[in-house]
């Protein structure tokens, strides 16, 4: 099962880096598996260590995928890397090993420490949809556009019927970024 989430690493200069990324939970350990390039996977080998930030504010993972990625942070316990100020939960994480791979390394890590801040109150379709749609964001330049217009088409459904001002936020923000796409293919080289 994947689940997505935020990572937070630690640029060379010490800065944090907010990603959105989907993790997998093996025998006891978190699977992180970036594509290459990725300033996440660099971060990690380099550190050796991250924070997985669940969150269900999905203004984030829209953010991140459009510019947007000053989001309120703050200190972790066991690790320098910090983490979502307003996330539901957090585990700070340390490599432990390295699968590599010239298109996608897997990065094992061991929890350190795990903490839940906030409730979880209960799914919400929209930000499902909002999810899917990141997901067809970040490849926008591997779908046809014919499979990205059916998908919003039907995505923007749940949107209408259940999303809040987060939600409507996000969801304008990544419309954006596709209508961007769309003008660029339309105009040609």
């Amino acid at each position: 099962m994947i689940h997505e989430v935020i990572v937070t690493t630690l640029d060379p200069g010490g800065r944090a880096h907010i990603a959105p990324m989907g993790i997998r939970h093996r025998e006891g350990r978190i699977l992180v598996a970036p594509f290459r390039p990725s300033s996440t996977l660099d971060n990690v080998l380099r550190t050796r260590c991250a924070v997985i930030n669940y969150t269900d504010d999905v203004r984030i993972f829209a953010g991140c995928l459009t510019g947007r990625t000053d989001w309120p942070l703050t200190r972790s316990e066991r690790v320098e890397v910090p983490r979502l100020a307003d996330g539901l939960a957090h585990v700070e994480v340390e490599l432990a090993e390295v699968e590599d791979d010239p298109l996608r390394p897997r990065l094992f890590c061991r929890p350190l420490h795990e903490a839940n801040h906030l409730p979880f109150r209960g799914f919400n379709r929209a930000r499902a949809a909002i999810l899917e749609l990141a997901i067809l964001v970040s490849r926008l330049d591997l779908l046809p556009a014919e499979k990205i217009a059916r998908e919003i088409d039907y995505l923007q459904i749940a949107v209408e019927k259940t999303a809040g001002p987060r939600e409507q936020e996000a969801w304008a923000w990544l419309m954006e970024r596709v209508e961007a796409h769309r003008a660029g293919e339309s105009s040609g080289p």
